[in-house]
């Protein structure tokens, strides 16, 4: 597999390093870290000003890109880095990540969630947002934790039986995680009601009962289908395999569910950019925004 990290320098950039650490990488592995030095915009035209800038970021480039290798030191995969001269062709740091990731054909973009203006919170920063919105690879996306255990990862991947859906189950089954990590495939059935407001529900509860009840038990049948692909495709990979049924928004109920099982990574699917945005669009921003932990947004 090869991995481009890209990092700015930040302890959220060296979270990610870190959580790289913890897979079980093989020489046959590459991972590139990659650092952007890109324009800044100037509010003077003042040549002087722009070159002296430039100049000190170039100088701590080689800096950052050391203290994301020292971090890498344990893995076995072949690490290499990358500078990009975003002085050349003038782009943002989201744009230049991207396209460094398409140029060299990497399979999995990993960053860290830079909290917004340094706040402390689960909120990701603006160029973490942008990547995973439009790149066209995976992307995982470190949000930094409590530190746990090196040889266990719990991992809860929201499953809804689309072809993105399943090309992240293929992505997890290729991604080197310890031999002690512990899945759990969840499905989200959405609820009829969320929509009606709660004091109105029992009064047309005898009235829709019959109906209900019918399209319930045609849909618990379609999420043990669901249920059953997932594990065709993830069951060469993990040996520790739960399953997890729920049924109200798909976005809140991933959310509890991750926090519930202390989840170090939540998986999900996102449909492209193009073409009309999809349910799973929708529920992988959300987690985007909102988990505490890591994410695998797979494409």
């Amino acid at each position: 597999m090869k991995v481009l990290l890209a990092t700015d320098g930040s302890a959220s950039s060296e979270g990610a390093a870190a959580f790289l650490t913890r897979m079980a990488w093989s020489p046959d592995d590459s991972i590139t870290v990659f650092h952007a030095v890109y324009a800044i915009p100037f509010h003077y035209d003042e040549k002087f000003y722009c070159a002296t800038l430039q100049s000190i970021k170039k100088e701590c480039a080689s800096k950052i890109l050391d203290a994301a290798v020292a971090i890498l030191k344990p893995v076995r995969a072949s690490i290499s880095v990358e500078i990009e001269e975003g002085t050349l062709h003038p782009c943002t740091p989201e744009q230049c990540i991207i396209k460094a990731a398409e140029a060299s054909g990497m399979d999995l973009i990993v960053m860290g969630a830079r909290g917004i203006k340094g706040l402390a919170s689960v909120f990701i920063g603006s160029v973490s947002k942008a990547v995973a919105n439009n790149a066209t690879k995976p992307v995982l996306i470190v949000k930094q934790q409590v530190p746990v255990p090196a040889n266990r990862m719990r991992v809860l991947f929201a499953a809804d039986g689309s072809d993105h859906s399943r090309a992240t189950a293929e992505l997890l089954t290729t991604l080197p995680f310890p031999d002690a990590t512990e899945l759990t495939i969840i499905h989200v059935i959405p609820s009829n009601f969320l929509d009606v407001p709660e004091q109105f529900v029992l009064e047309i509860d005898e009235r829709v009962k019959d109906v209900v009840t019918s399209i319930r038990s045609r849909e618990f049948t379609e999420a043990e289908k669901i249920f059953e692909q997932a594990r065709s495709y993830l069951g060469r990979r993990f040996k520790q395999i739960h399953v997890l049924s729920k049924v109200g928004d798909p976005s809140t109920e991933i959310l509890k569910a991750g926090e519930g099982m202390k989840a170090d990574l939540i998986a999900v699917g996102r449909r492209g950019s193009r073409g009309i945005a999809g349910t799973l669009e929708s529920v992988s921003r959300n987690i985007l925004n909102h988990a505490a932990c890591s994410i695998l947004i797979g494409r």
